[in-house]
C-alpha cells in the first residue's frame, strides 16, 4: 500500500515538474513574441511613422528607408581638409547658433536652410538612404541632427547617377561602419545648394555640383559625425 502511495506521489511530482516545464516554457514564448512585436512597433515608429507622427511636417514622402542603394564609381580621395576640400570644390562652411532643441507637435520654421538645429519632433528619422520623394519631414531629420547625424541632402532633379554617387560616398566606412550614422535623402525645403550635408548645428552647401564636392561630404562627414548634443549608439 505504501509502495502504491510511494508510486502515485512520485508520478503527481512528475506531473507537476512537467506543468511547471510547459508554464515557464510558454511565459518565455510570450515574452519572446512580446520583444519581438516591441521591435516591429519601434522600426515602425523609426522609419515611416517618423513622418505620420509628425504634424505638419514638409516632407510628402512616408519617411521609409529604402534597403539598399547600389554602388557607383566615385572619384578617390584627394583632400581630407575640411576648409579646403570645401574651398575646391566651390562651397562654404557655415556654423549657425543653435536654435532650440525642444520636442514639439506642430510644424517648425527654421532659420537655416536647410535646417541645422531647433525645435523638433520627438521622433528622429532613421539612419539610411532615402528614395527621392520618400524623404523624412524636416521636424524628424533635425531631432537626428541633435542625435549627432550627418545628412546629406540633394536637389530634386538632381541627376540619378549624380544621387547614387552621393549615396556611395555617404555610406563609405566610417568608425567602423558603412553608412555610420548617416543620412541620405533629397532635400524638400528648397534649398539653396546643388548638395548639402548638415550636422547639428553647422552647414556645408555647395551651389554646383562637382567631382571635388565629394572629398568636402568625406570631411565634413568625418569632422561632425557624432557632435550632436545627444549622442545615440
Amino acid at each position: 500500500m505504501s509502495s502504491r502511495q510511494e508510486e502515485k506521489a512520485a508520478r503527481r511530482a512528475e506531473r507537476e515538474a512537467q506543468e511547471a516545464a510547459a508554464a515557464k516554457a510558454a511565459a518565455r514564448a510570450k515574452r519572446t513574441q512580446m520583444a519581438l512585436g516591441s521591435v516591429l512597433v519601434l522600426a515602425i515608429i523609426g522609419g515611416s511613422a517618423a513622418a505620420l507622427l509628425s504634424s505638419g511636417g514638409s516632407g510628402k514622402g512616408t519617411g521609409t528607408v529604402q534597403s539598399t542603394t547600389a554602388k557607383v564609381a566615385v572619384p578617390p580621395v584627394k583632400e581630407t581638409d575640411l576648409a579646403k576640400a570645401a574651398s575646391g570644390a566651390g562651397c562654404t562652411v557655415s556654423n549657425p547658433p543653435i536654435q532650440g532643441s525642444t520636442h514639439v507637435t506642430g510644424t517648425v520654421n527654421y532659420k537655416t536652410n536647410p535646417p541645422s538645429s531647433g525645435d523638433h519632433n520627438q521622433v528622429p528619422a532613421q539612419d539610411g538612404i532615402y528614395a527621392p520623394g520618400n524623404e523624412p519631414a524636416k521636424e524628424n531629420y533635425v531631432h537626428a541632427l541633435e542625435h549627432g547625424r550627418i545628412e546629406v541632402e540633394y536637389r530634386p532633379g538632381t541627376p540619378v547617377r549624380t544621387i547614387s554617387q552621393i549615396e556611395t560616398v555617404a555610406s563609405e566606412p566610417l568608425n567602423g561602419s558603412d553608412a555610420y550614422h548617416v543620412l541620405v535623402f533629397q532635400n524638400n525645403t528648397q534649398m539653396p545648394f546643388q548638395v548639402a550635408a548638415v550636422g547639428w548645428g553647422h552647414i556645408l552647401g555647395c551651389r554646383t555640383m562637382s567631382p571635388k564636392v565629394f572629398d568636402a561630404l568625406r570631411a565634413f562627414r568625418k569632422q561632425y559625425t557624432d557632435k550632436g548634443p545627444e549622442l545615440i549608439p
